[in-house]
């Protein structure tokens, strides 16, 4: 698995996600997803061109198992939490019945940030 490349191609894929989210608040005058959309573009577009750079200019990071925990740690908490806003802002579901898996994406993203952050202090 090239941690890089996997990175960047999901976040093309967030990337159109984000884009049709946005083209469809405002064509349709309903902005009650912004935080949805906001959400999806930084986590899951801006946050993973930066990291999947990362990987390419500094190769070591992929080596070992922490570039590969990092990746799935953080495709695992950003799905789950896009997912869990979406579900709460539009109204699917109350925000108690929400509300406790988000501490737990978040979570992931957290542990999956710190693994990568040790790894950039051991590697750079």
């Amino acid at each position: 698995m090239n941690v890089s490349s996997a990175f960047l191609k999901i976040a093309a894929l967030y990337l159109l996600v984000g884009m049709m989210l946005g083209i469809y608040m405002g064509g349709s005058g309903d902005h009650s997803l912004v935080s949805v959309h906001a959400h999806i573009n930084l986590l899951g577009f801006t946050l993973m061109v930066v990291f999947g750079l990362l990987y390419r200019f500094i190769p070591g990071l992929a080596e070992g198992w922490m570039g590969k925990t990092h990746f799935w740690l953080h495709q695992l908490g950003a799905l789950v939490l896009l997912i869990a806003l979406y579900l709460m802002m539009s109204g699917r579901l109350p925000a108690s019945t929400v509300g406790p898996v988000l501490p737990l994406a978040e979570g992931a993203l957290i542990i999956g940030t710190a693994i990568f952050a040790v790894n950039l202090w051991r590697r750079v």
